[in-house]
Order: C-alpha cells, then sequence, then structure tokens
C-alpha cells in the first residue's frame, strides 16, 4: 500500500508532461468510465436501500393504519418526524464522515437504519411509531449528502451532473421494483408466524440495508489514494482534475457556509422540490387506492407506472442538460411540470387512468429536477465548506419531508380527500421552480476548469 501511494504521490508531483502520452481524452475518458463502474452501481444499489427503507411506510399504512387505529394525522406526523431527526443530526453526520471517511462512516449508517427499520414492525402505539421513525431519522442522517459530497472526491463539476442522476435513479428504480415488492409482501406474508403483511414489510426491506452496510466496509474506497484498483497514472489525472476545480472555488469558513444567501436560497429551492417528492412517495398508493383500486399487488404494480417514467426522463433531462452545459432551466422547467401534474390529480382523483396519467407527469417532473439541482451547490463549495454546506441544504430541505405528510395527513383528515394536500404541494413546486430561475447563470453553468 505504501509503495502504491508512493508511486502515485511522485506522478503528482511530476509536471504535466510527465503525464503524456498517458493523459489524453482517451485515457481520461477510459479512467472515468473505469470509476463510473466502479462506484455508482454499488452506490445506487445502496440509495435503493435507503429510500426503500423511508417511503416503505407509505404502503404499509394501507393495513397499519387499520390495525394500530393510526389516523391520517397520527400516519402524517409519524411518517414525517423522520425528518426531524434527520435534520438535527444531518450536519454533524457529514463533518464526522468528512473526518474518518466515507466507506466507515456510510457502512455504520446503514446498519443502524436498516436495524431500527426492521423495529418499526412491533410498534404498537403512536408514541412508540413516533419514537422509532425519529430514530430511523437520526440515523439516516448523513447518507445522500455524505455520498454527493463523496462523489466530489471522485468526479469534477462538469461530469457530476450524470454521475448524481444515475446515482439519483434509484428513487425511481426503487418504485418500479418497490411498488410491486411491497404489495406482493403485504398480500403473501400477511398472518405468517403471526406477523401482519405490513410487519413483513418492515423486517424483510430492512435486510438489505444491512448486507449493504457490511459489503460497505469490503468494497468502497474513502478517496483516490486509496483505491489500489486504479494505476499511479489514474490517480494523478484524477487528483490533477479535482484540484484544478477545488482552486477555482473561493475559501469558505463554516460560519460563511451557515451565514451564506446563496446555501439558504439553495435550501429553500431544496425544500420545495421535497415537498412534493414526499408528497410522492408516502401518498401515492392512498391516491391510487382512493380511485378504486383496492387490490394491494395491483396498486403496486400501479405505482410502478409514474416512477419507471420517471427514471427514463430524468437521464434524458441529465444528459441535455450536461450536452449544454446548462443547470437552471433543466431544474426549473421539470420542477414546474411537477407541480402542474400535482395539481391536475386533483381534478382526475376520481379516475384511475386520468390521475395516474397525473402523477406519472408529477413524478417524471420532481424526479427530473432533482438531481440536476444538486449540481449548483457542489458547484460553489469545497473542501470542509462543501460537507456542512451539502448537509445544511439537505437537512433543510428534507424538513419539506417532514411537513409535506403532516400537511397532507392534517388536510386530508380533516376534509376526508387528499387533493386540497395536493393542490398545497403543487404550489411549492411552482416556487421551487421559480427560486432555481433567481439563482445567479454563472452559479449555474458547468465550467471546465
Amino acid at each position: 500500500m505504501v509503495r502504491v501511494r508512493s508511486a502515485t504521490q511522485h506522478t503528482l508531483n511530476s509536471t504535466p508532461s510527465a503525464l503524456q502520452p498517458a493523459n489524453t481524452e482517451a485515457f481520461e475518458k477510459a479512467t472515468y468510465a473505469k470509476v463510473t463502474w466502479r462506484l455508482l452501481p454499488f452506490l445506487l444499489l445502496c440509495y435503493v436501500a435507503a429510500y426503500l427503507d423511508r417511503v416503505n411506510v407509505g404502503f404499509a399504512k394501507l393495513e397499519m393504519s387499520a390495525d394500530l387505529g393510526f389516523s391520517d394525522a397520527v400516519y402524517g406526523l409519524g411518517a414525517g418526524i423522520f425528518f426531524i431527526g434527520y435534520f438535527l443530526f444531518e450536519v454533524p453526520s457529514n463533518l464526522i464522515m468528512h473526518k474518518v471517511g466515507a466507506r466507515l462512516w456510510i457502512a455504520r449508517i446503514m446498519l443502524t437504519w436498516g436495524c431500527l427499520s426492521a423495529a418499526t414492525a412491533f410498534v404498537t402505539t403512536p408514541e412508540m411509531f413516533y419514537a422509532v421513525r425519529f430514530a430511523l431519522g437520526v440515523a439516516e442522517a448523513g447518507f445522500f449528502p455524505g455520498v454527493l459530497l463523496y462523489l466530489t472526491y471522485w468526479f469534477p463539476a462538469q461530469r457530476r451532473g450524470g454521475m448524481t442522476a444515475l446515482f439519483m435513479t434509484a428513487i425511481p428504480l426503487t418504485g418500479v421494483l418497490g411498488g410491486p415488492l411491497s404489495g406482493w409482501i403485504l398480500q403473501a406474508f400477511g398472518g405468517t408466524d403471526g406477523l401482519a403483511g405490513w410487519q413483513w414489510l418492515f423486517v424483510l426491506q430492512a435486510a438489505p440495508s444491512i448486507v449493504a452496510a457490511v459489503a460497505t466496509l469490503v468494497f468502497l474506497d474513502t478517496g483516490i489514494a486509496s483505491a489500489r484498483w486504479l494505476s499511479p497514472a489514474e490517480k494523478a489525472l484524477l487528483q490533477h482534475n479535482i484540484e484544478a476545480e477545488q482552486r477555482t472555488k473561493p475559501a469558505h469558513s463554516l460560519r460563511e457556509v451557515f451565514m451564506s444567501p446563496s446555501v439558504w436560497l439553495m435550501s429553500a429551492i431544496y425544500f420545495s422540490f421535497v415537498m412534493g417528492l414526499y408528497g410522492i412517495g408516502f401518498w401515492l398508493p392512498t391516491i391510487i387506492r382512493a380511485t378504486g383500486v383496492t387490490h394491494p399487488l395491483d396498486i403496486g404494480w400501479l405505482t410502478a407506472i409514474p416512477y419507471g417514467v420517471a427514471g427514463l426522463v430524468m437521464l434524458a433531462v441529465s444528459a441535455s442538460s450536461d450536452r449544454r452545459s446548462e443547470r437552471r432551466w433543466h431544474v426549473a422547467i421539470p420542477a414546474a411540470l411537477g407541480g402542474l401534474g400535482l395539481l391536475l390529480s386533483t381534478l382526475f382523483a376520481d379516475n384511475t387512468i386520468l390521475s395516474m396519467a397525473a402523477m406519472t407527469l408529477a413524478t417524471a417532473g420532481i424526479i427530473s429536477a432533482l438531481p440536476l439541482f444538486w449540481s449548483l451547490p457542489t458547484a460553489l463549495l469545497g473542501g470542509a465548506a462543501a460537507a456542512a454546506g451539502l448537509a445544511m441544504i439537505n437537512s433543510i430541505g428534507n424538513l419539506a419531508g417532514f411537513v409535506s405528510p403532516y400537511v397532507v395527513g392534517m388536510v386530508s383528515a380533516a376534509t376526508h380527500d387528499t387533493r386540497m394536500g395536493m393542490a398545497i404541494l403543487a404550489m411549492s413546486m411552482f416556487i421551487g421552480a421559480a427560486l432555481t430561475l433567481s439563482v445567479k447563470p454563472g452559479s449555474a453553468r458547468v465550467h471546465s476548469g
């Protein structure tokens, strides 16, 4: 290990000509392809496990609320209180990861959230539901911004839009796979060994997180220097590009990050988008059931449609954004279309086909905006400032994960209808799109450095 690091360091300290002829366009393309295939599939699977554990409560609601006597307001508060714990511990979590390394910290995050997700199967009262959901948020805090930070260790800004989009295909992929899987578990395992279907849902869907935690310790590298699967020339190229980008970013203290108007603007934009995201994640099964579909497996298959379309649209929009080196409009337009889809869903609440079409538009718009949004703050921040800034944006934004289900739950409980709640979420998406266009154009373009 020492010998490899020494060789790498010698190459890094060499003049640029020392990298020739390896430092060619073809060599650079091959090196980044190698890094992408090594890291992105594994990180994507980890995020699938994370998102599955986060939104399976939406399917569990189909049976859990009736079994435990939970109202929509109780369910909405329990689903959302996850994000209070997430908010409180996310910045400290990301700063710890920046110090101790991604491999150990991401493994710790996944192990603890897997265990707590399984424990949700055994709640019996609203207070227990609130407590385990809060603890789950504490456990998962730092995973998503930690991975975004981790990607900045490997990829410069002009490549991160595509990489973030690939990573975030986990969201639609979870919808495509998780919906039918959740419906099948509810149907097939109900009553097995004395546990209800919703209890088996939490137990079985926690297992991938625990397995992935162990795999992370074996598979994931802390950074470029520790990657034994890279040659010295490949390490030198990657490190050179990262260092060149870092030199273009002004130094920020942690105080400057927390006081930065740009960081607060990014937080407000992300808050608006997360309102819509979790409106879909937590309530889509309930909305489908309200159109007259009652069979859990049928509901599961129908939830796969919006997410499947969204995954394809997200990749197309991200490719267009990278090709044009433009971010703002590629974020704002999908976000506005997402809001339009949510608004249309309120008009077709009694028609399964039209409601599904509206929710597909909403899901595609919201999910397409999210990965490109993260290209904005990661292009502005570096080092410890990036660790704190990304965590701050994500934690504040994810407070919407508390507000969204709570507001929809309260409105639904009062009106016995989810349509007003969806209209509120649609307005949030429109506000987020408008705020995105207020970002300075220079902050929303990708420069090669």
